[in-house]
């Protein structure tokens, strides 16, 4: 019988898109509630959720089949051979439409693509090609703003990881309000490293502005930590990693951003970032109230292993086990795994539920940068949904839904 006469979804009416093949705006959904497994019928129109349900069984004997709401990756590079940050000119509406799509089948329906270090001028162009297409009907809002990772990070070997030294530089007020009109004011998150010259004070303005910031690659001690937060920073971007493989034992930046109750922190879990244990103690400091998953994830992923020069002459490595591996520094290059993965990998190693999984993936995310309109299943919010299946911490989409269509529908 086919799968989904067993997922019992109701008939659709079908709409022109515009993409490869046709959606459907979907009506009503069964599934086990990503919060306590129960059963729940979810009602949708005009892109919302209007109506949760709970119900004593399914209309089938499909029971095996998870509903949350889509996944949010804050930390999006690039992916299915589509990068934001680099490519001289080389990022086109129609490759943020793909990578769009591509992202739909792992999950997400909502991200803000990264831009990385790199010239001022290509960090301009690319904020105003997303800044054109991020409102296009094809995407359904999928992309709500953007994430500026570096280019005023520290300059140091280790701290600085992959990003290139000949474009890092000191925070310029000036340069950046260039990119931040360039990408229409959609620049929702800066990342930086507040030990460099005029940190502070760009923290304060971005504060004012409603930025939010990211302290990432840095090493900044106990002190420049505690001022930065109280200036407004507010998350610690992708913690245990942007560090250099030999720090003190003593004094290094991970401790002071692990103390601070005000700081929230993002993490990359996908099994080759952080080890089991970083990730429980991560987690068990901060709990799920405090953290964020993110997928770090490049235009790398989705290709076949080997090796790869970058557009700015680095080579790259990915390996027969997905890791992106950076070896003229000895670090990691990102990641060429997507969000979902690491939903699965933190419940495996903390021994967290689905819900608090979830709540990191999606909920968390959403909060911080102040949309209220999804994150959660309840009436009212975005018909932003998924179903998937949960085997042995692996998660498997069998169904995406971005503002109530069908985006995405597996096969098998």
């Amino acid at each position: 019988m086919n799968l989904w006469k067993l997922i019992c979804l109701v008939p659709v009416l079908s709409i022109i898109t515009g993409c490869e093949k046709t959606m459907e705006k979907e009506q009503r959904l069964e599934g086990l509630l990503y919060t306590d497994q129960s059963p729940v019928s979810v009602e949708i129109a005009d892109g919302k959720i209007t109506k949760v349900t709970r119900i004593k069984k399914f209309s089938n004997d499909k029971k095996d089949v998870f509903i949350a709401p889509g996944l949010f990756d804050s930390q999006v590079n690039g992916y299915a051979g589509v990068s934001f940050s680099f490519g001289e000119g080389g990022l086109t509406a129609e490759g943020v439409k793909k990578a769009t799509r591509a992202l739909w089948e792992a999950g997400v329906t909502t991200y803000l693509p990264t831009l990385t270090t790199n010239s001022h001028d290509t960090l301009l162009k690319n904020f105003e090609i997303l800044a054109r297409i991020m409102d296009d009907p094809e995407l359904h809002g999928s992309i709500v703003g953007f994430h500026l990772e570096g280019p005023y990070i520290s300059p140091e070997d280790g701290f600085r990881g992959a990003h290139p030294l000949r474009y890092v530089r000191k925070p310029d007020w000036d340069e950046f309000m260039e990119l931040y009109e360039a990408s229409g004011k959609n620049i929702l998150e800066v990342t930086l490293a507040p030990e460099t010259e005029g940190a502070m004070d760009f923290i304060s303005r971005c504060r004012e502005k409603g930025i939010i910031v990211g302290l990432g690659h840095h090493n900044a001690s106990a002190e420049i930590i505690e001022e930065a937060v109280s200036r407004g920073a507010g998350i610690a971007t992708h913690l245990g990693n942007g560090c250099a493989n030999l720090i003190n034992r003593h004094l290094n930046p991970l401790r002071p951003q692990l103390s601070d109750d005000r700081l929230m922190i993002s993490i990359i879990c996908d099994g080759f970032h952080l080890r089991p244990e970083e990730i429980n103690v991560f987690y068990k400091v901060k709990g799920p109230e405090k953290t964020i998953i993110i997928s770090d994830v490049t235009s790398y992923a989705g290709l076949a292993p080997g090796e790869y020069i970058t557009t700015t002459g680095d080579t790259v490595e990915l390996t027969p086990e997905g890791m992106l591996f950076f070896p003229a520094q000895k670090v990691l290059y990102g990641s060429a795994s997507p969000i979902t993965k690491g939903v699965g990998h933190i419940m495996e190693v903390t021994g967290c539920s689905l819900r608090q999984a979830i709540r990191m993936a999606s909920t968390n995310p959403a909060a911080l940068y102040g949309l209220k309109d999804r994150g959660k299943i309840k009436p009212g919010m975005r018909a932003d949904l998924i179903l998937f299946t949960l085997n042995n911490y692996q998660i498997k989409i069998l169904k995406t839904i971005v503002d109530g269509i069908v985006v995405y529908q597996s096969d098998k």
